[in-house]
């Protein structure tokens, strides 16, 4: 079954901008936020096999590897105003490549009475010596896939 992870994100005073609301590229810092909680997450029941239930996906992508963002797409639903109360960031996987995952997020109230946000991340993993794209082992496969949902609904934007 697969599963979301949702993050409280806090937003600061100064996210916003000379209009009056949380300027576009915050939004950039608040994928990236979730994205690092994401991956220092313990695997916990979704740990492959010859790893521990303490060990992270940052653990399985280990010392030889890294992981870069290979593209975002966001989509804007609604104007966010700095506000103390801190939003939720959820996030989870849409699809395993060869040498790539591709994570879904959104933006929202924590009650879900409001979104601000749809995004979209492909990640491709790395190897540091080579720096060139690396496949996907077993275990990081595995793990991503206990995260696997469904793509992020975007409204597709009708030929011109």
């Amino acid at each position: 079954m697969p599963r979301i992870q949702r993050f409280p994100i806090q937003l600061r005073f100064g996210d916003e901008d000379s209009y009056g609301h949380v300027n576009n590229v915050r939004f950039l810092q608040y994928l990236e936020d979730a994205r690092v909680q994401f991956i220092h997450l313990p695997l916990a029941d979704s740990a492959p096999d010859g790893a521990g239930q303490q060990d992270t996906l940052l653990d399985l992508i280990g010392p030889d590897h890294f992981t870069l963002v290979a593209r975002h797409e966001i989509e804007y639903s609604a104007p966010l105003n700095y506000r103390p109360a801190p939003l939720d960031i959820s996030i989870w996987v849409t699809g395993v490549g060869g040498s790539s995952f591709d994570l879904g997020y959104q933006i929202a109230e924590p009650d879900g009475s409001a979104s601000y946000a749809l995004a979209a991340s492909t990640m491709i993993l790395v190897n540091r010596t080579t720096g060139r794209p690396a496949k996907l082992n077993d275990a990081q496969r595995a793990a991503l896939e206990h995260w696997l949902g469904e793509p992020v609904a975007f409204r597709r934007r009708s030929e011109a």
